[in-house]
């Protein structure tokens, strides 16, 4: 059977609204259900899987997660630049 990854991304929590929130990333925002995490408050992050925060992680482990993202991204443009 093949291995199987999901990726879920930390984005931090602007507003609450019923069972969803609006979350922000890097400026894009975006509405994510919460029903999977119903102790989230304004101002935590959350990690987002398919349109759902799947659990609340803290600041700081969400900032490392972005940076390592971001270092990822940059390595991939760095790459596509290099002619083969």
């Amino acid at each position: 059977m093949p291995k199987v990854m999901c990726l879920a991304i930390p984005v931090r929590v602007i507003s609450i609204e019923g069972d969803e929130a609006e979350t922000d990333i890097g400026g894009v925002k975006r509405k994510v259900g919460i029903v999977l995490t119903p102790e989230v408050r304004v101002g935590d992050y959350v990690l987002l899987h398919t349109g759902y925060a799947i659990g609340v992680i803290d600041e700081a482990e969400a900032e490392e997660t972005l940076k390592l993202l971001e270092e990822i991204v940059s390595h991939i443009e760095v790459h596509r630049r290099v002619p083969k």
